[in-house]
């Protein structure tokens, strides 16, 4: 509101001033109110456009207005009129022309590739999928830190500015839980800066005009040419839609998960009853749920089961299995580790 404060402020100033200067005539007046109209509405316009779509709408003003110079001077005595004509036209298909090419191609990108081309000798080559934005979801999570370390994520990875606040209030947040969250996402963001393998920039870069952080995310990916590296479902399907390239921690994990087949044996420790009646259940290390038909009475041990099916879920992946015979009445075999497979 302040800032239409602002610009009410200026056209209301300009129209007064035109009254005092031109004693009170009443088309300087008019004349100062379109102009100051027409100069709000280009402000507004530029507020509301990218960096990127300002820059190419100037580039084609600069094309339009060389090419109507150049059919201007094609003519021994152009009229003025001609010229005023040629001008504001072209000038104006350049813009509209630059703007609507900024939207639909990625210059950025390819900015981005010739510079790396630039300097390869000197520097590895730095394209637009060599940055990685990351939200704050996947930051709380803690799981980039180690992916990072081992390697499977290169490139530089990207915090806004806007990530790094929203970061913020949830670490001042009155609830424990949240606050603890939020101290954890600062925890890892000091350990991936701290690691001299892991490139880290925080960005300044913000988008004014959208005031939700995945909106703003997905508009700096696709400025910059970037990925997004989250864990939320909503944001990846919002960016999917635009375009942007999205790696979900969560997809990562359960891809990696150990794939058991039917027969294969493995060990489990039982925790709990299941839904059916004298199921038990139990997770191997990675949080896969292992379903045990007839595991009831065993719940607290850990047994040797036979696997007999897998399901695969968007939530992850469950396990169904029944107990071996030979192993009904043990406990747990020496020498095995919780999550091991008997080949």
């Amino acid at each position: 509101m302040k800032i239409w404060a602002i610009r009410l402020c200026f056209i209301i100033a300009s129209a007064a001033l035109c009254y005092v200067v031109y004693d009170g005539d009443v088309f300087a007046v008019l004349t100062a109110l379109v102009v100051a109209l027409l100069l709000v509405a280009a402000e507004f316009c530029l507020h509301m456009s990218s960096t990127r779509g300002i820059v190419v709408s100037l580039i084609g003003v600069s094309l339009g207005l060389l090419v109507a110079l150049g059919i201007v001077a094609l003519f021994p005595q152009p009229s003025r009129s001609l010229a005023i004509v040629l001008v504001l036209g072209f000038g104006y298909l350049g813009m509209m022309v630059g703007y609507y090419f900024s939207t639909t191609l990625d210059f950025t990108r390819l900015l981005r590739a010739s510079e790396a081309t630039g300097s390869r000798e000197a520097h590895a080559p730095q394209t637009g999928n060599n940055f990685k934005i990351l939200d704050t979801s996947v930051i709380i999570d803690g799981r980039i830190l180690e992916i990072c370390q081992t390697k499977f994520i290169e490139g530089t990875l990207v915090i806004p500015r806007f990530v790094l606040n929203e970061l913020q209030r949830i670490a001042d947040s009155t609830d424990s839980l949240r606050r603890n969250k939020g101290r954890r996402g600062f925890d890892i963001l000091r350990a991936l800066q701290n690691n001299p393998a892991i490139v880290v920039e925080i960005t300044e870069e913000d988008v004014p005009h959208l005031t939700e952080v995945d909106a703003k995310l997905v508009h700096l990916a696709q400025e910059r040419g970037a990925m997004i590296i989250t864990n939320d479902l909503n944001l990846n399907k919002v960016a999917e839609l635009q375009s942007v390239k999205v790696l979900n921690i969560n997809e990562l994990s359960n891809a990696v998960r150990p794939v058991v087949i039917a027969g294969e044996v493995i060990q489990v420790f039982l925790l709990k009853e299941g839904k059916e009646p004298n199921q038990g259940v139990g997770y191997l290390d990675d949080g896969t749920m292992v379903i045990v038909e007839d595991g009831k009475p065993y719940i607290g041990k850990t047994l040797n089961v036979e696997v007999t099916q897998m399901l695969r879920t968007s939530a992850g992946q469950m396990i169904f299995t029944r107990i071996k015979a030979d192993e009904m009445d043990v406990d747990e075999e020496p020498g095995l580790h919780p999550y091991s497979r008997s080949w």
